[in-house]
């Protein structure tokens, strides 16, 4: 049984939770294995609807073990409070398993986090404020703190003290803050210790352990692929690999048990936070697409920027993931334009550009060459198969493919579980 990689196409926000979410009767295993509490899904069930942040979407399938991996950050306050929640809702949270070699979002983590966003002023990146970066870049400093590391109260007590070296300086002598002391960080983690014990396991061997069982496993993604540190419109990027190359790493399951790699495409483009946006809307139609599309922020709260579809980025991720499905969101959104423009390519610098450009400067200064594709204005939000279609829609959604690289194997009408159209599965 396959292995199977979901993963945002665009800049995230593009409707993961929906994709896993369609999945999860199916699935065995739904693993994060990147990120932290700075994305989230919204996952409509009947007439519920659940915004996760930092679990797995599969937490809400009866019979998926939902698996936070070693890539993930884990802010224990966030993933308790997100249990609590779920559990009062009725939700068995009881099978989710958490590595104990993912990293630890420590209070001085958010604290740094936040006085630097502060400082850098017009010059800030767009981060959220609780502490994703700052934990990322402790783990390659080496000084980071693991779940494990719980377990041990002198190593956690070694660990908190190295890292708190270097930050209290910064914030004493930088940013005119008091310094933090080590025994009441050390204290307030050991707090979490049992709490966490019966979730904690070696995920990498279950996972292959798994997969070599013909278990189906889920590897889902936070953000999207122009967020990708390596791959995305750095700096304006996330601190972790997005990408489909992240989820081996963040999950420890090797490449050659990666079956296929689904992209989640809007049907329209949105971003959160500060960065380039080629093709941005600041006008009626920006803000009738924000409106419709419900567009704001699970995590964040912040409204998202919104654009036409991008034809570039959609290749791009096509290669840098080397995707082999799209799932195409949100495409009732659209419904009641007479035309849909569609960014087929770039102009920079007087020259047409068919391709992501990997200069920053040119991405910034990039300008969308557009076609325009007949609307539709029926309710599309009941169809069931993709005949069901307008004529319209179909042939948007039949460009889309065409100049993304990809299939598109389903097709979101609406935010309801069941308001999808699956046109080839998943698991074929």
């Amino acid at each position: 049984m396959p292995a199977l990689v979901l993963l945002g196409a665009q800049w995230g926000d593009e409707g993961k939770g929906k994709a896993t979410d369609l999945l999860g009767g199916s699935v065995d295993y739904v693993v994060r294995y990147q990120g932290g509490n700075n994305a989230g899904h919204t996952v409509v069930v009947g007439d519920q609807k659940y915004a996760l942040h930092l679990l797995p979407s599969g937490i809400l399938s009866p019979g998926c073990t939902p698996v936070i991996g070693n890539g993930v950050v884990v802010d224990p306050s966030v993933l308790f409070s997100e249990l609590n929640g779920l559990n009062e809702r009725g939700v068995d949270t009881s099978k989710l398993l958490i590595s104990g070699n993912a990293h630890i979002i420590t209070p001085y983590n958010v604290t740094v986090d936040k006085v630097t966003e502060r400082f850098l002023g017009k010059r800030k990146i767009g981060t959220t404020g609780r502490g994703i970066g700052p934990t990322y870049a402790d783990k390659i400093n080496r000084v980071g703190i693991r779940v494990q590391d719980l377990y041990d109260e002198s190593i956690l007590t070694q660990k908190v003290e190295a890292a708190l070296d270097g930050k209290n300086q910064l914030l004493t002598k930088v940013f005119n803050r008091r310094a933090i002391e080590t025994d009441q960080i050390v204290e307030e983690l050991l707090t979490y210790a049992e709490k966490l014990r019966p979730y904690v396991a070696d995920t990498v061997l279950v996972l292959n352990k798994a997969l070599d069982d013909d278990k189906v496993v889920l590897f889902e993604g936070g953000q999207g692929t122009l967020l990708d540190i390596d791959h995305g419109t750095y700096p304006f990027v996330t601190s972790s690999n997005p990408t489909a190359g992240g989820a081996c790493t963040g999950s420890g399951v090797g490449p050659t048990k990666i079956s296929r790699v689904i992209g989640i495409l809007k049907a329209y483009t949105t971003r959160v936070g500060a960065g380039p946006f080629p093709t941005e809307l600041l006008d009626e139609d920006g803000e009738a697409l924000r409106r419709i599309g419900g567009e704001r922020g699970v995590t964040t709260g912040r409204d998202r920027r919104c654009g036409w579809f991008d034809a570039p980025i959609a290749r791009y991720a096509t290669r840098v993931n080397g995707l082999t499905d799209f799932f195409l969101t949100k495409l009732d959104v659209l419904t009641g334009w007479d035309e849909i423009p569609v960014c087929v390519a770039y102009e920079i610098d007087g020259k047409r550009v068919e391709e992501l450009p990997y200069s920053q400067t040119d991405f910034h200064h990039a300008k969308p060459i557009y076609e325009n594709l007949p609307g539709w204005s029926e309710d599309i939000t009941k169809a069931k198969t993709f005949a069901d279609l307008p004529k319209n829609a179909q042939a948007y959604v039949k460009a889309l493919e065409d100049m993304s690289g990809a299939p598109i194997s389903a097709i979101g009408v609406g935010p309801g579980r069941d308001e999808t159209i699956e046109i080839n599965s998943f698991l074929r």
